[in-house]
């Protein structure tokens, strides 16, 4: 399975190179069209400057009317000048479809309808840009070009009347004019992009730097305040376990001596028996709040020992507990270690929250895996919860929000937790951990 780098500068670098091609074929695009709209814009304001500037000056009286000596006098001394660079063909129309002129004489006089979009230039006047239909038969003679532009603008002759001039140039130099456009719009898109990920780059990699070291110094603190937690509750468990408790069960030691000596009256005898049994309820509760709060070494007490101790204080709620443990001696310590955490936890949710009578704690080897199931007939939870991220609606507090919060652990060890409850059928939580 294809993973990806947790490193900002490589998350960063890989997500700007997939941008960085997106928007490159988009700048593409939108240069193309920005290109091709300005090489046509070029087109059209060369036709306005020859209609305005070199032909309406020039068109002669009696051109208009078909006069054959004005056509050739205008063709004699202006068509030179319009026909040039780009220019393959030029054409002046009358409103009613007439051509008065073209530099292909064969045209002259020839009449043909005008479309929409030609008499709206003529009403209206401004220039109009297409792409010539060379099937027309105004454009016979156009057939061996592979492509034309037409462009058309608006001119008066002599006489006062609107005409039509019309310039044709090739669809191949429009192309390398826009090919010479785009080609220069290309390294002011591109260079900049190229520009912004040069420089966000190295600022990016100092600021990733700075956060792992911020990382890290957090990280050393948080150790640290684990070391210095763990040590307080190893000295406070100490100082329990030497002197509360080796009083509590010295005095409990004592009260027994007493009830049991001859010279004891019966009557002090029996009202210092709920005062041992409670002495000794709340020994073992102490001992149950010890192992809470510094968990016992597993690996000199053996986790049988431990667990037996976890659920010692079934006891005190009227709880029968088991513990079933086979075959973990050759277990690693952190996987003992993690089955006594969550193990801890269900058992503290099965005092607490399942009014079970009975509970069950097994672990056992099944191949290279660890199991471990705690289980209870206490009144369930009523959903299940599978440990990823997807939570059924387990209960916050029957179904387990500290084992919840140790999913994190169980996943860094390959290991795998499931809570199965149903209402009235008690609970079980089932671990699976790499021995």
């Amino acid at each position: 399975m294809l993973r990806f780098s947790k490193n900002p500068v490589v998350q960063f670098l890989a997500a700007g190179f997939v941008v960085l091609v997106i928007v490159v074929i988009v700048t593409v695009q939108l240069s193309r069209h920005a290109a091709n709209e300005e090489a046509i814009n070029d087109a059209r304001d060369t036709t306005k400057l020859l209609a305005e500037s070199v032909a309406e000056p020039a068109i002669p009286r009696g051109l208009v009317s078909g006069n054959v000596g004005a056509a050739d006098r205008f063709d004699r001394i202006t068509a030179p000048r319009l026909v040039v660079g780009n220019v393959k063909r030029i054409k002046i129309w009358t409103r009613s479809g007439n051509i008065v002129y073209s530099d292909q004489g064969q045209l002259i006089g020839d009449k043909f309808a005008l479309g929409e979009d030609e008499r709206a230039v003529l009403a209206n006047g401004g220039t109009d840009a297409e792409i010539s239909d060379l099937t027309k038969r105004e454009n016979r003679f156009e057939s061996g070009n592979e492509g034309l532009l037409e462009v058309y603008t608006r001119i008066f002759s002599p006489e006062g009347q609107p005409l039509l001039f019309e310039a044709y140039y090739s669809l191949d130099a429009i192309a390398k004019n826009r090919q010479h456009i785009y080609d220069a719009f290309q390294p002011i898109a591109l260079g900049g992009l190229l520009i912004l990920v040069a420089v966000t780059t190295p600022m990016l990699w100092a600021l990733t730097r700075r956060l792992e070291r911020s990382s890290r110094d957090r990280e050393r603190l948080l150790v640290a305040a684990a070391d210095a937690s763990e040590s307080e509750r190893r000295r406070i468990a100490r100082d329990l376990h030497d002197r509360v408790v080796q009083d509590l069960a010295g005095t409990a030691f004592a009260l027994s001596a007493t009830m049991r000596d001859p010279g004891t009256a019966p009557v002090t005898a029996e009202r210092l028996e709920p005062m041992a049994g409670s002495l000794r309820t709340s020994l073992r509760s102490l001992r149950s709040l010890l192992v809470e709060i510094y968990p016992p070494d597993l690996g000199v007490e053996g986790l049988g020992a431990a667990l037996a101790d976890l659920v010692a204080p079934t006891a005190t709620v009227g709880m029968v507990a088991t513990v079933d443990v086979v075959g973990v001696d050759e277990a690693s310590e952190e996987s003992i270690r993690l089955v006594w955490r969550v193990a801890q936890e269900a058992v503290r949710n099965a005092i607490r929250h399942s009014d079970a009578k009975h509970l069950t704690v097994r672990v056992r080897t099944v191949g290279d895996t660890l199991c471990l199931d705690v289980t209870d007939d206490g009144i369930g939870i009523g959903r299940r919860w599978d440990g990823e991220d997807r939570e059924r609606d387990a209960d916050r507090d029957s179904g387990g929000l500290g084992l919840r919060s140790m999913r994190d652990l169980i996943r860094e060890a390959g290991g795998r937790i499931d809570v199965q409850s149903s209402p009235g059928e008690g609970t079980t939580v089932h671990l699976e951990v790499k021995r």
